[in-house]
């Protein structure tokens, strides 16, 4: 058994640091690379582009990364884990291996497949067996939303990760794993951790939420000091360095920006948290009021004393679906009496829309650089705003309705107040809204699958 276990955290979402998964493997020793791609509205867009073209649904990011990295990863024994598989994960190790074998190293690794979280295919068989599937946070049953549903994926834990691990994957690629299982399984393995080993379990589970926002907790986005963050521009991303006996320290690349301590990393414990008593996953429940912070040198945090209980009989679904239509455009009002004319402008556009008989649910206006931000807490503007922006945006089910808004925001410009400066991004796109739906299903119902196959 290894004394340390590195994590390094690569990605926080996807979209995020192309060069921070590729500086985490350069620029220093780890043993493992943790990538987090996936977000709830995500699985949908997925979805959407797997069903116009068989051969999509993942992030195809990923194997960009993958072709960069893979010679870095093999060479010296770096282990990946990801959920970039999306609604296609065959389909993305398909490409990993692809890229395996256009620089030479087919044959010389092995890549874990983890499916069983895509769930869309047996809604209409659950709800036939009378499975009750309802909204967690209204109660509203699946039925009631069923012919607009556009994905369904339950958060699969650090199971299937640590399987295809014993089974020598170096390389697993998954669906809708959870953020903290893609850190927590490699301890697991590494560690020989028993499933029902409650304080283990929790404390890779808090590491895993520590580091799965990438630099989040290394300086990005710390409200606390921000101006004193060192060189930003070149932010480290963060890395646990675990023990067998559940303590582990969150640390970064010596010579990245950025900064790690004690407040970066509460704030980070924060994010997404809830109950601190009672935080939720598949693989344990995790109380977050045990935790204890000790400054451990330069940029190193000591994480101990973490407490976990049992796991439920549960899993959480993300659901998706469709719920109309929207639009939003913007217009900049200029000095003298920016935010007047702004207010005239949504005053006419109001009328404007209703004299043409347009339905929408909701009907909102924004004005940034007034009230954006903070509403009615920001007080009373000055008259001397230099520059207003007007936002508006509609919302319905009628998509013919939200097409002809976006017809109706360029004619202010010469048939409204005066001074417009902008008009950002031309005519406003109408957008499919996809909602949330969370829910609960018995992890009886779910099989998850883990296939090992020669890159």
């Amino acid at each position: 058994m290894k004394e340390k276990v590195r994590v390094a955290g690569g990605q926080g979402f996807w979209g995020d640091l192309l060069t921070a998964p590729v500086e985490q493997v350069r620029g220093g020793e780890i043993d493992y690379l943790m990538l987090d791609y996936l977000a709830e509205v995500t699985m949908s867009i997925l979805q959407k582009q797997r069903a116009r073209d068989p051969r999509a649904g993942y992030a195809r990011d990923f194997v960009g990364l993958m072709r960069e990295i893979l010679p870095d990863c093999v060479a010296r024994g770096i282990k990946v884990t990801a959920n970039a598989g999306g609604v296609n994960v065959e389909g993305c190790a398909e490409a990993v291996r692809e890229v395996a074998k256009e620089l030479g190293l087919s044959g010389k690794f092995k890549i874990g497949i983890v499916t069983g979280d895509d769930i869309l295919g047996r809604l209409d068989e659950f709800l036939e067996k009378g499975v009750a599937i309802t909204n967690m946070d209204t109660g509203e049953p699946l039925s009631a939303i069923r012919d607009r549903v556009q994905s369904a994926n339950v958060y699969l834990g650090a199971r299937p990760l640590v399987e295809a691990l014993d089974r020598g994957a170096q390389i697993v690629i998954g669906g809708r794993l959870t953020d903290t299982g893609l850190t927590l399984a490699p301890l697991m393995h590494e560690f020989g951790w028993t499933f029902d080993d409650w304080d283990r379990i929790a404390a890779g589970t808090i590491a895993g939420h520590i580091i799965e926002c990438g630099a989040q907790c290394s300086g990005g986005n710390c409200q606390y000091d921000w101006r004193s963050i060192p060189d930003l521009a070149n932010i480290g991303f963060p890395i646990v360095e675990a023990a067998p006996g559940g303590e582990f320290v969150v640390t970064k690349h010596e010579n990245t920006g950025g900064r790690v301590n004690i407040q970066s990393i509460k704030e980070q414990l924060l994010y997404e948290m809830g109950d601190p008593h009672s935080y939720i996953t598949p693989d344990v429940i995790a109380d977050f009021t045990t935790i204890n912070l000790a400054a451990d040198g330069d940029n190193r945090v000591r994480v101990s004393g973490i407490k976990g209980h049992p796991n439920t009989d549960f899993y959480k679904v993300s659901i998706a679906y469709s719920a109309g239509w929207k639009a939003v455009g913007t217009l900049v009002y200029a000095y003298p009496d920016a935010y007047e004319k702004a207010q005239a402008a949504d005053r006419i556009l109001r009328a404007r829309l209703e004299k043409l008989g347009l339905k929408f649910d909701v009907t909102l206006t924004e004005f940034v650089g007034v009230s954006a931000t903070h509403g009615h807490l920001a007080g009373e503007p000055s008259p001397d705003i230099p520059e207003v922006q007007l936002r508006f945006g509609v919302r319905g089910p009628n998509k013919a309705d939200v097409e002809r808004f976006t017809k109706e925001l360029a004619p202010l410009i010469l048939t409204g107040p005066p001074a417009v400066t902008g008009f950002a991004g031309g005519r406003p796109k109408v957008e499919e809204i996809m909602a949330y739906f969370p829910a609960l299903i018995p992890k009886t119902l779910i099989e998850p699958k883990v296939s090992v196959i020669e890159a």
